[in-house]
């Protein structure tokens, strides 16, 4: 497990959110590795503030990680986690064809929102009058293991529904937390960021389909033809390719999917 490897765990039975607990955590003093896990969150939140539902029995989970490099590669990480995200639930679960990852930040299950991640960093100070702040990050994983909510815009599917074998949130944390921590080693601070944007493209939902994507000003429409060396969306468009930094994804016209996180 990983917390043989220098990660400790702190299991709450309740919290407001365990990225929120782990923000506290570091204001005051905690620099990780540590696991922050709930059995329920009562304010859970996405990206964007964006509400995230948190039934008993699903998977709530934040990673506090210091020192994990320069802070400039801090946005790899959400990516970082999407490829251990997959791992993890394939060794859970044996079934190599079911899962997939949605551009930013969204795992899918047949095409239906599983679970998500979103990635906060905390600047601190270091005492160091060279380099006087460094950035802790936070990195959330939410999961519908035994509930998926209803009545949203968009499709969601939890765990269970694929049948009894269905692990449960612990057995799947502790395929997710191992998996995480190889897939860290294999990213090494950043210099490793080309093989995991491989393998997150290997799983990238609607790779070359044709797809919108909502921006605060605008509807891009065209087809996505890959993520960039910095994990930035690249569609190919009627007028050129088109770089994107942060917007929802949907697959073709009036299907709009939110595109929240843990």
């Amino acid at each position: 497990m990983a917390r043989a490897r220098g990660v400790r765990l702190l299991a709450l039975e309740s919290v407001d959110s365990t990225n929120d607990e782990a923000r506290r955590l570091i204001e005051a003093g905690e620099r990780g590795p540590l696991w922050v896990v709930a059995a329920r969150q009562t304010r859970g939140h996405g990206r964007l503030g964006r509400e995230w539902i948190s039934p008993p029995g699903n998977l709530h989970a934040s990673l506090v990680l210091g020192d994990f490099g320069d802070a400039a590669v801090a946005p790899q990480l959400g990516f970082v986690a999407g490829v251990a995200a997959m791992r993890g639930l394939r060794a859970a679960t044996g079934d190599a064809g079911r899962f997939a990852l949605k551009w930013p930040n969204d795992l899918l299950l047949e095409g239906a929102k599983l679970g998500g991640i979103l990635l906060e960093n905390v600047g601190v100070p270091t005492g160091d009058a060279r380099a006087p702040r460094a950035s802790v990050a936070i990195i959330g994983l939410g999961v519908n293991c035994a509930e998926a909510p209803r009545h949203l815009p968009f499709e969601a599917r939890a765990l269970a529904s694929i049948g009894p074998n269905a692990p449960d949130a612990a057995t799947l944390f502790t395929h997710l937390s191992d998996a995480l921590v190889d897939t860290l080693d294999l990213w090494r601070g950043g210099e490793g960021f080309a093989r995991i944007r491989d393998a997150w493209l290997k799983d990238a939902a609607y790779l070359g389909a044709q797809i919108r994507v909502e921006l605060p000003r605008e509807t891009v429409e065209g087809r996505l033809a890959s993520i960039d060396a910095i994990g930035r969306l690249v569609l190919a468009t009627q007028d050129g390719e088109r770089v994107i930094e942060a917007g929802d994804v949907s697959l073709g016209p009036r299907q709009t999917t939110a595109g929240g996180v843990a």
